[in-house]
C-alpha cells in the first residue's frame, strides 16, 4: 500500500518559512539556518547538481525522503517560488500533483520530473499521486496550508517534523487553521543531530 508521507523542517516555535515569505519589508529572515541541515548534505545537493555535501545521519534521512518518493503534491505557491530555481532539470525526478485554482497543461521537465495542475483539490491530487506512485511513497511537500488540508482530510499516512534549535519569532506555521479535535500519533522514530531532531510519527487509521 502506497504511504502519503509528509516531511517538514521547521523552526522550535513552529515555523515552515520565516517572515521574508510574507513580503517586504524583510529580505535575509534567517531561516536559511532552520534549513541548513537538509542543503549541506549529499544527497540533497546531488539532487540539486551541486558538487560536495556531508555523509551524516542527516544525509541518511535525506536520503530516504527522496529515494522513497514516487509522486509528489505540493500547492501552487510552493511551485511558483521553485519554478525558476529549479530551473529545466527539477530535484524531483518524479511526478509532482500541484493544487491550483488555475488549469495549466502538463510542464514536462528534465530527469524525470512532469507537473501536474490539479484543480480538485488536495485530495484529489493525492488520489493521483498514489496511482501514479504505486508502491512508493507520495510526498506532501508543502506549503504549510496544503499540509494542514491534507493532515485534517485524515490524507497523511507518517509525518515527519525536523525541528531545528532556533526560535524564529515570526513568519508562517505549520498546523495553523488545523480542524479542531484531538488526533493522537504514534512515535516511530526519533534521531538527533547537531543541527535539528529528526521526529517521525505515524497516524493510527482508526483515529482519523
Amino acid at each position: 500500500m502506497t504511504t502519503v508521507r509528509c516531511d517538514m523542517t521547521t523552526s522550535l516555535d513552529g515555523f515552515v518559512c520565516g517572515p521574508a515569505a510574507l513580503g517586504p519589508p524583510y529580505v535575509d529572515d534567517g531561516f536559511h539556518r532552520v534549513t541548513r541541515w537538509i542543503t549541506e548534505v549529499f544527497s540533497w545537493r546531488e539532487r540539486h547538481g551541486q558538487a560536495g555535501g556531508t555523509k551524516s545521519a542527516d544525509d541518511e534521512i535525506a536520503a530516504e525522503m527522496v529515494d522513497g518518493a514516487g509522486a509528489y503534491v505540493m500547492g501552487r505557491r510552493m511551485f511558483d517560488s521553485g519554478e525558476e530555481p529549479w530551473g529545466d532539470t527539477p530535484p524531483f525526478r518524479a511526478p509532482v500533483f500541484v493544487v491550483t485554482h488555475r488549469e495549466r497543461e502538463p510542464l514536462h521537465r528534465n530527469g524525470g520530473t512532469t507537473f501536474y495542475f490539479v484543480t480538485e483539490g488536495v485530495r484529489a491530487a493525492i488520489d493521483r499521486a498514489k496511482v501514479t506512485a504505486g508502491d512508493r511513497d507520495v510526498h506532501v511537500s508543502g506549503g504549510a496550508d496544503i499540509v494542514t488540508q491534507a493532515v485534517s482530510d485524515g490524507l497523511v499516512d507518517d509525518l515527519h517534523l525536523h525541528v531545528a534549535p532556533v526560535l524564529l519569532g515570526g513568519g508562517t506555521r505549520l498546523f495553523d487553521g488545523l480542524r479542531p479535535g484531538i488526533v493522537e500519533l504514534a512515535k516511530v522514530r526519533v534521531v538527533d543531530s547537531a543541527q535539528v531532531t529528526h521526529l517521525s510519527y505515524r497516524f493510527s487509521r482508526g483515529m482519523r
